[in-house]
């Protein structure tokens, strides 16, 4: 104990003066080897980082909008039969709902809306099951409505009904609904203990596919093939296509042979791990085919039925797997690994790509890959329509608790986030960063994305329209030792700054190039802390149902904190 605190004293002085010169948050040799040292992971053949993360595990769940899961973080209704939720003392508060948005809410006083023209509504536990809002590129920015954000209802509201819904809520109103730490219990309770972002936003506008594209390559502009049709895409000004919905990737075998279908050229990040020798994959459920469900369903069409939406879904969503649209990184025949030991490295049948059971797998064994992306089965990714905040909170806890139980998690983080808003309304514009002026552009009027720049093609030149941006505002959260805790972010951040975490970790900075946004991607280093050394591995232990700590559940807090704002 005495060498510990020796080695974290040296490592906190050695830090602190290389702050005081402006020094970027990288943590020498000598800080990594004194809190990892002597654990799996952290052998002499694993590739060097920046920081003591040496597993970075990316929860990337579907359709969801900040306000839509925090607009009222830290204050829950706690109502009777529902978890309850209590804040921490001196939790930060977040840019979220206030009391005149919740009660003279702009979208309420703009008669355009029709029956639609209500203010935010608090959504039951009860009511986790509701309609797929309207997320396309163009309709989207129809409802930020040049930064008033008022056309909610009007441009991405649909409805359904709910129980003990409110007419006026089952309509195109239901876009103003919204969670608290009643129903998204896990997530705030993660956001208590450890650090979340309140600033965070999809580079671009759009659907699934985009954001997940945005995520790996920080460029939806360079679509080389298309088949049937390019519905999905847009003109990018010079020739090209720039994707803004959700194709189908060219050669998946569980692609649909009906649908909108394409092949992505330029580089991703798997491209720049490959080069570097460092282990990854994208794990996503249902993407092994030789297995099968309890009902029997197996191949492309094994699929699980939803006891919150009574709602029977494909496990496997080919749109939602960004590395199948790279020739480069994709699995077409969903090939299986050798072994599992083979699990993240290249040469390998499957080519990075695995099915999430591969995850528990290869965790189990003691090979977690370096940088693991995690795309839960459909039921439990979230998404309005056929998943819901409770499945989704299943998931999401299953994966982090089993995490905590093993020997890598005091090098492990966990990023959640999300691929767009589902429409839902979110409060906040977000900054005009990148400006597009395409036929399906409508921010500031038709045709007009204003930004401060036009992002370039594949090139890294020419402008590409079609990627107008940032889009909707989206939760984030990181769940780590080394995260701060009880923290909000206010730095701002988009998907592509989960790449660019990767390459300044592991790469040395290396950037994607060919016009990816991640050079000018913010960074998520203020969520953590690697100066300060963590005596204790940091565990909030959850139940997977309630979201709340199981008893023995918790961990003991640093004793000098960190709460507060970044």
């Amino acid at each position: 104990m005495r060498k510990l605190l020796a080695a974290g004293i040296a490592c906190v002085l050695t830090l602190s003066a290389a702050s005081i010169v402006g020094a970027h948050q990288a943590v020498p040799d000598a800080a990594v080897e004194a809190f990892g040292a002597g654990h799996p992971g952290h052998g002499h053949g694993d590739p060097r980082t920046a920081t003591p993360i040496k597993h970075l595990v990316v929860i990337f769940q579907e359709n969801v909008s900040f306000d839509h899961y925090f607009g009222t973080y830290p204050y829950a209704a706690n109502p009777k039969g529902e978890p309850a939720f209590y804040a921490r003392p001196f939790t930060p508060p977040v840019n979220g709902l206030s009391r005149r948005l919740l009660t003279k809410n702009p979208n309420a006083g703009n008669a355009d809306n029709g029956d639609g023209a209500i203010n935010p509504f608090r959504l039951t536990r009860a009511q986790a099951a509701t309609a797929d809002q309207d997320h396309g590129y163009t309709s989207e920015q129809r409802a930020f409505n040049g930064g008033k954000m008022d056309l909610f209802p009007l441009y991405t509201g649909r409805g359904e009904s709910l129980p003990g819904g409110d007419p006026a809520e089952e309509g195109k109103g239901q876009v103003m609904g919204y969670y608290d730490g009643n129903t998204v219990t896990a997530l705030w309770n993660y956001a208590q203990s450890f650090a979340m972002s309140d600033n965070s936003y999809g580079t671009t506008f759009g659907p699934s596919s985009p954001g997940a594209l945005n995520l790996i390559a920080g460029q939806t502009a360079g679509v080389s093939a298309t088949l049937n049709g390019t519905g999905a895409t847009t003109d990018d000004g010079n020739g090209g296509l720039t994707m803004i919905g959700d194709p189908d990737p060219i050669g998946d075998v569980c692609s649909s042979p009906t649908a909108s279908q394409v092949t992505m050229g330029g580089r991703n990040i798997g491209d720049l791990l490959n080069e570097r020798g460092v282990t990854w994959g994208w794990f996503q459920g249902g993407f092994d085919l030789t297995r099968t469900n309890p009902d029997g369903s197996t191949g492309c069409s094994r699929r699980t039925l939803s006891k919150v939406t009574n709602a029977t879904s494909n496990d496997y969503s080919p749109h939602h797997a960004p590395f199948q649209y790279y020739p480069s990184t994709a699995n077409p025949t969903h090939a299986r690994p050798a072994s599992v030991a083979a699990i993240g490295h290249s040469g390998d049948p499957a080519n990075h790509q695995y099915d999430i059971q591969d995850f528990y797998d290869a965790l189990d064994a003691g090979n977690l890959p370096a940088v693991s992306f995690l795309k839960a089965p459909a039921y439990q990714d979230g998404h309005a329509g056929y998943s819901d905040p409770l499945d989704e909170q299943a998931f999401i806890v299953h994966v982090i608790n089993t995490l905590q139980q093993s020997d890598e998690w005091r090098s492990t983080a966990v990023v959640i986030a999300y691929d767009d808003s589902d429409g839902w309304y979110d409060h906040q514009e977000p900054p005009h960063v990148n400006a597009s002026r395409g036929s399906t552009d409508a921010l500031d009027g038709d045709g007009v994305c204003k930004g401060h720049g036009t992002l370039p093609g594949l090139d890294g030149k020419t402008p590409a329209q079609g990627r107008c941006g940032f889009g909707p505002r989206l939760p984030l959260v990181v769940v780590s030792p080394w995260a701060r805790e009880n923290m909000v972010d206010h730095s701002v951040t988009d998907q592509s700054s989960i790449t660019r975490f990767i390459e300044d970790n592991w790469l040395d900075g290396t950037r994607i190039g060919g016009g990816s946004s991640d050079a000018q991607a913010g960074r998520l280093d203020r969520m953590f802390d690697f100066f300060l050394p963590r005596l204790f591995e940091r565990k909030l232990i959850l139940d997977e149902s309630t979201g709340q700590p199981k008893q023995g559940g918790g961990w003991p807090f640093w004793p000098l904190g960190n709460a507060g704002h970044g």
